[in-house]
This record gives structure tokens, C-alpha cells and sequence, in this order.
């Protein structure tokens, strides 16, 4: 009896001890998933011995990185609708102007932009003014829908032709853009409208356009309505700067129309505007009125020991235009790349690259007349036998007018490395 007892109670023990070990076992679990539970959770409980236990840990959550945002910015140089031009695409049957097949070969670089932006140095005063071309021009209104099919999105409206029709043609010039759904900046129809900033969000980057002109070939601006164009005065750019970055703007974009006609190389005028310009925080500069294209490069500055850079291309060159001056059939679409740091946020140009196009008259009279040329497409084309029409002596002409535009605007800029 005596051995019967001693065996029952050894085999208590051995139970008890279990479930001591369970117990202690299921405490461990709990607060191992109450460990887990504290990514989430910033206090905790667990019972131990009977007691409740509080704890409290921070929050274990990753934070993502800000992102860089990027934008592409191709702009072009002066649209001087001549006579010629206007006359070659005229279609007698329907009565309309058709501007199109000029841009064929150079829309999908127009198009592929985050913006576009060009120079309009043609007034659209209508019809009953009558259509004109040099000295005083007024061009087909349709080049404005042309404009915007092509993939244009906004045209500087301040040059020296700005005033060729009178106030009542600037401010036709201005309602036919609007009409075309295409933004203009540089010209006024009220005060109102000079004093408000044109912005773009570009990706994300918010970003102002200005344009300013050196004059209006002696036209005066008309009495009382001295507001009606940005004329270069470092006051009054200093004023529309400043009004653009109190309004938020990220980056600045200014338009100037500047220079000396058919002067490949930039004066020094032109330098001290940029770097008042790039003092003043503007990220790019977008030149014309020379008629022929200039050098584009980083120029940079300081202010109170802090170093500040912008791009400026001195001058794009004529879009397309009836000229036959050396180096005016000459012009290039720019691609400039804007890159805002995730981090920063600020705005800075990543990279500033070109595509050479010139000017092409085949001298045919007829809407097929003015083209304007990829000078790249047709090199690569005609090497890879892939001609389209292409002679050889076409090909010669791609090689030397691509090298001339070298030449004169320079190597490709990229500050992303």
C-alpha cells in the first residue's frame, strides 16, 4: 500500500512540472506576439505571475523617400510668317490657309514635351486688315490652330512686330491664341492681364513664364495703354520676378528679345541681362530676335557669397521664315530638362540638349515649298538605307547645316552626373 502511494505521488510531480513548463511556455508565446504586435501597437500588455505588465515602445514604421520630379521644357525660336510662306500654303479651293505640312518631319519632338514654347513675331490682325508680310506683318490667323495641332502650348507674344497692327492687332493677335487653346505671356489686352502670371505645373513643378522685348520698331505704345507690353526694364522684371515666387513659383522661365540681328555670337548686353536674370533666381532663358542661332551655355553668378546658375540660350534662331541670310534657315528645337529634388525641392536644369532643323525652300510655289528638316532623322535614314526619298545630295546638306548649328550653339549640357 505504502509503495502504491509513493508511485502516485511521483507521478504528480512529473504532471505539476508540465504544466509549470506549459504555463511558463504560454507566457513566452504571449509575449513574443505582443512583441510583434508592437510595430503597430505603442503600449502593450502581458500577465506574468499573475500580474499585469504594461509597456510601451515606438512606432516601427519606415518612411518613404521623396521623390525627384522631372520636366521637359522643348522650346523654338522666332515663327516669322512672310509672304511667301503665307502664299505658298494658301488653298484656293477651300479658301484656307494650311500650315501643317511645314511641320511633318519635326512635330513628334514638339509633341514629346512635358511644354512647348515659341516665339509668335507675327501678328494675327485678321483679314479685313488684309495678310502682310515684312515690314508690318500680319499673318492668316490659321497658323494659330496649326500652332496648337502640332503640340505648341504656349507663345511669347512681346517682340518688335508685337505692335505691327495697332493695339486692336494685339489684342486680336492674343484672342486668336486664346481661341487656339495656346497660353501667351509678354503682352497685355488690360492691366489686369499684365499683372497676372502665367504658371505652369510641369510634373508637379510649378513653374512661371515671362517674356520682355527690347522694343517695337519706333511704334509707340498707345497713350493710356502703356501697359500693353513688357519692354526690358530690369524694374519692371525685377517686379514680375519677384510677384511670380511670392505666388509660389518653383521655377522661373524668361523669354527675351534681345541681340543683334544676324550675329551669331552674343553681345554684351545680352550677358549682363542674363546674369541679372539668374540673380534673380530665373532657372532658364529662352532668346530671340537675332534671326540666326547663338550659343547656349550655363551661366552662373553670386549673390552675398551664394553661388546661382541658369541655363540661356542666347538666341533659337528663326522657327521658319522666308530669309536667306547666312545662318537663317538655320534654327534648332531645344530640349531643356528641369529636375526639383525630392529632398530640397529645389529646381535645378538637369540637362540641356538640341535637335538640328533647317529651314528647307524648294522654290516650287506650293504648299510643299518651306519645310523644316530634321537634320538628324535624315542622316540616320540615309545611312540605314531606310533613304525616304532622301538623295544623296539631301544628305549633304543634313551633314553640313548640322555641324554649322554645332558650331554655333555649342555641346549639349548635362549637369545630372
Amino acid at each position: 500500500m505504502k509503495k502504491v502511494k509513493l508511485l502516485f505521488l511521483i507521478f504528480c510531480a512529473l504532471v505539476g512540472g508540465t504544466a509549470c513548463k506549459n504555463q511558463r511556455n504560454d507566457v513566452a508565446v504571449q509575449q513574443s506576439n505582443e512583441v510583434v504586435s508592437q510595430e503597430t501597437t505603442s503600449i502593450t500588455t502581458a500577465t506574468v505571475k499573475g500580474k499585469t505588465v504594461e509597456t510601451t515602445q515606438e512606432k516601427l514604421t519606415a518612411t518613404p523617400q521623396p521623390k525627384d520630379k522631372e520636366a521637359t521644357i522643348v522650346s523654338f525660336g522666332d515663327t516669322l510668317c512672310h509672304s511667301q510662306i503665307f502664299k505658298a500654303v494658301y488653298n484656293a479651293k477651300s479658301n484656307n490657309y494650311d500650315f501643317s505640312p511645314m511641320f511633318q518631319y519635326v512635330k513628334k519632338h514638339i509633341k514629346n514635351a512635358t511644354v512647348s514654347i515659341g516665339n509668335l513675331e507675327s501678328s494675327f490682325g485678321g483679314a479685313k486688315r488684309g495678310y502682310s508680310g515684312y515690314p508690318l506683318f500680319n499673318a492668316p490667323e490659321h497658323l494659330a490652330v496649326d500652332l496648337k495641332e502640332l503640340g505648341v502650348d504656349v507663345m511669347t507674344t512681346a517682340n518688335n512686330h508685337t505692335l505691327d497692327r495697332g493695339f486692336d492687332g494685339l489684342k486680336s493677335t492674343l484672342d486668336y491664341l486664346d481661341k487656339a487653346g495656346i497660353s501667351h505671356t509678354g503682352t497685355a489686352r488690360t492691366p489686369k492681364e499684365k499683372n497676372k502670371i502665367l504658371f505652369k505645373d510641369l510634373n508637379g513643378i510649378k513653374t512661371a513664364f515671362l517674356a520682355f522685348t527690347y522694343g517695337t520698331n519706333g511704334i509707340p505704345k498707345p497713350q493710356g495703354k502703356e501697359y500693353c507690353v513688357n519692354l526690358i526694364d530690369k524694374k519692371l522684371m525685377k517686379t514680375q520676378i519677384e510677384k511670380a515666387k511670392k505666388q509660389g513659383a518653383e521655377a522661373i522661365v524668361v523669354s527675351m528679345h534681345w541681340g543683334v540681328e544676324y550675329q551669331t555670337t552674343q553681345n554684351a548686353q545680352q550677358e549682363k541681362l542674363a546674369k541679372f536674370l539668374i540673380k534673380n533666381d530665373v532657372n532658364v532663358i529662352l532668346g530671340s530676335h537675332p534671326h540666326v542661332l547663338q550659343q547656349m551655355k550655363m551661366v552662373s553668378t553670386k549673390v552675398k557669397g551664394k553661388r546661382k546658375e541658369g541655363l540661356v540660350i542666347y538666341s533659337q534662331g528663326n522657327f521658319f521664315s522666308a530669309q536667306t541670310y547666312p545662318n537663317t534657315r538655320n534654327t534648332a528645337a531645344f530640349k531643356v530638362k528641369l529636375k526639383k529634388d525630392g529632398l530640397t525641392n529645389k529646381v535645378s536644369v538637369d540637362r540641356a540638349s538640341y535637335i538640328p532643323i533647317y529651314v528647307y525652300d524648294n522654290r516650287t510655289y506650293d504648299k510643299n515649298r518651306y519645310k523644316l528638316l530634321d537634320l538628324n532623322a535624315i542622316i540616320k535614314d540615309y545611312r540605314n538605307k531606310n533613304k525616304k526619298g532622301w538623295s544623296k545630295a539631301m544628305y549633304q546638306l543634313a551633314l553640313t547645316e548640322k555641324k554649322r548649328c554645332q558650331n554655333i550653339i555649342g555641346p549639349f549640357i548635362d549637369n545630372s552626373k
